[in-house]
């Protein structure tokens, strides 16, 4: 006799049901418990106790009413400055094209924003004020850049300048458009980061700036980090690669000023 979906289904034992829900988690960034609980024939209480132990491995966010997608970027930045070149090029040409002359822009560390970094015009008489090493290398002896270099402790994840030091350089800055790196951003839940220094300085970029903008990887979209930086309303342009769902862009839409997509 052949066996029914729902006969599948009645049957799962705990760890095919865990694997179910990672396997939505992994195609669909969030999940709901009532969803989940409806779809799996088992209670929601159940579903929370697998969503507390997927969390508690380290692939999910609990938030209210089911868990996200934890973010690929915690891992090193000198591996993330390898992958994915081509498309944060990508990105970065869609970027610099919202860059006016004569703008003082903040550009936060990460591998998108050096690709950013290349990517700004020449002879636009820009001053861009930087927490990232490998942006100002980029920039470097390129005609009309006035670049500042952020100091303070550079962590091996951040791959930029953080703590009081660079925290406090940041608040005298008044620019007219941030680049903001971001580790996760979800229309919900918002931009946020990996490590609390990294995260308040991060608030403090887009408090001193006129304009934010974040251009993001698509595998960063509906994910999850430890810490908030802002709600995803705070970013006026935000850059995000072709492909996406309609139903995912949307939500984006509606969420941010001003959804670019790069070709």
């Amino acid at each position: 006799m052949q066996r029914t979906r729902q006969d599948a289904i009645d049957g799962l034992l705990p760890e095919e049901r865990e694997r179910l829900i990672l396997e939505r988690l992994r195609a669909q960034g969030r999940v709901l418990a009532s969803e989940l609980a409806a779809e799996l024939q088992t209670s929601e209480h159940t579903v929370r106790r697998h969503l507390r132990d997927l969390a508690g491995a380290g692939h999910c966010k609990r938030v209210y009413g089911g868990a996200l997608l934890t973010s690929p970027a915690g891992i090193p930045a000198s591996t993330r400055m390898r992958e994915g070149v081509d498309r944060k090029a990508c990105l970065a040409r869609v970027a610099a094209s919202i860059v006016r002359e004569r703008q003082i822009i903040l550009l936060d560390a990460g591998s998108t924003n050096v690709a950013i970094a290349e990517a700004l015009p020449d002879n636009a008489d820009l001053t861009v004020v930087t927490n990232s090493a490998e942006a100002c290398v980029r920039m470097q002896d390129r005609p009309g850049f006035d670049v500042i270099l952020i100091g303070g402790r550079v962590g091996r994840r951040v791959a930029g300048s953080t703590g009081a030091t660079a925290l406090l350089q940041i608040q005298q800055i008044r620019a007219d458009l941030c680049f903001l790196g971001a580790c996760a951003l979800d229309p919900t839940e918002g931009v946020a980061a990996f490590e609390a220094e990294d995260a308040e300085l991060k608030r403090a970029m887009v408090k001193a700036s006129g304009l934010v903008a974040i251009a993001v990887t698509s595998e960063k979209l509906m994910t999850a980090a430890p810490y908030l930086v802002a709600p995803a309303s705070a970013v006026d342009y935000l850059i995000v690669e072709s492909g996406l769902s309609a139903d995912r862009l949307a939500s984006l839409e509606a969420a941010c000023d001003t959804v670019m997509v790069a070709p």
